[in-house]
């Protein structure tokens, strides 16, 4: 080495195994929280699509009701 070139020092952190393991627990905890999270979306997704469907076939079911009621009318004049 040249004096003009400065010498640096990587001193590389050590991490205990206990450390280690803290890291990990806490990787997993929060990929765990992640995934639970977009699964509750998908269901409540799921659970809002299976509600408006239903709705929606009780809607049509009370206007075929309507319709029949209607028809009997016309039919007794």
């Amino acid at each position: 080495m040249t004096p003009e070139q400065p010498q640096w020092v990587v001193m590389e952190p050590e991490l205990s195994k206990n450390e280690i393991r803290k890291d990990v627990a806490q990787s997993a905890v929060e990929v765990t929280a992640t995934t639970v999270g977009q699964v509750a979306v998908i269901i409540t997704g799921a659970v809002r699509d299976v509600a408006g469907a239903i709705g929606g076939m009780a809607t049509e079911l009370f206007e075929l009701r309507a319709a029949a009621k209607r028809a009997e009318k016309d039919l007794a004049e």
